[in-house]
């Protein structure tokens, strides 16, 4: 392995880390040699593992301030440190914003926006008093970068995550370098939900430059890549990960170079 890649003796947190996505994560910093720690409300049926290297499965409500604290004390007891977290727990369901309720839009504004800024604010204040500081990374989407009809109040909280870490790079700088994913459309277990059956989920990757929705492991590479020295010089930015983007609609219908 590249020394660079090398998180051996290294603390990560995960939110959501026990799935989909998060899951990606995790075992991309536990192959790298992380000690990682994953949160959510219920302990997943099995835990990420690598070469019989478990992670640590804290229950945590990242909408609730006690337990995020809870989650970070219970981290750095049991590895005397804090390098990296990685703010992934999100998601919305699909609703019309003409008729959400105020208490949905809010939940969604505080799941995806508000947990990850307090659990930040949590995460820096041990990373900012160790010599080498630390990285966090925000799960946001390419909802944060384009409309998001039918998660309207999603994609609101994922361009306040991408500003919210622009703005914590230099609040919280030189100790402590910020950056957020864009990420695009990806197969986990539950694509199914979203994008409908096999050629379904086919058709929709079809429609990216690359041909194919995005995997877990692709997210969780680029978290290997900015939580590195290989990205000692990258903070405040919007790390796209999304295949090439969507391919603009008008060249599906033009006819002026058929």
């Amino acid at each position: 392995m590249d020394k660079a890649l090398d998180f051996n003796g290294m603390t990560v947190i995960v939110t959501g880390g026990g799935k989909g996505v998060g899951r990606g994560i995790t075992e991309c910093f536990l192959k790298a040699g992380a000690n990682v720690v994953i949160c959510g409300r219920t302990e997943p049926e099995s835990l990420p593992e690598y070469n019989g290297r478990t992670a640590l499965f804290v229950s945590c409500d990242v909408r609730d301030y006690e337990q995020i604290e809870n989650c970070v004390d219970r981290a750095v007891q049991r590895f005397g440190r804090l390098d990296v977290l990685v703010n992934n727990a999100g998601g919305a369901p699909y609703a019309e914003a003409a008729t959400a309720s105020p208490r949905f839009s809010e939940s969604i504004i505080r799941l995806n926006l508000i947990a990850p800024l307090n659990f930040s604010q949590v995460a820096n204040r041990v990373m900012q008093q160790q010599e080498a500081g630390g990285c966090i990374i925000n799960i946001a989407s390419v909802s944060s970068i384009r409309p998001s009809p039918g998660t309207a109040a999603y994609g609101a909280a994922k361009a306040g995550l991408v500003n919210l870490g622009a703005s914590l790079a230099i609040e919280w700088a030189p100790k402590v370098r910020i950056n957020a994913l864009a990420v695009g459309l990806t197969k986990t277990e539950q694509a199914h939900l979203h994008y409908g059956d096999e050629d379904g989920i086919a058709a929709v990757g079809a429609t990216i430059p690359l041909e194919r929705m995005a995997v877990p492991e692709d997210v969780g590479n680029a978290c290997l890549f900015l939580a590195s020295p290989l990205a000692s010089y990258v903070s405040g930015t919007n790390f796209a990960v999304h295949g090439g983007g969507e391919k603009p609609a008008f060249l599906g219908v033009a006819n002026a170079n058929s």
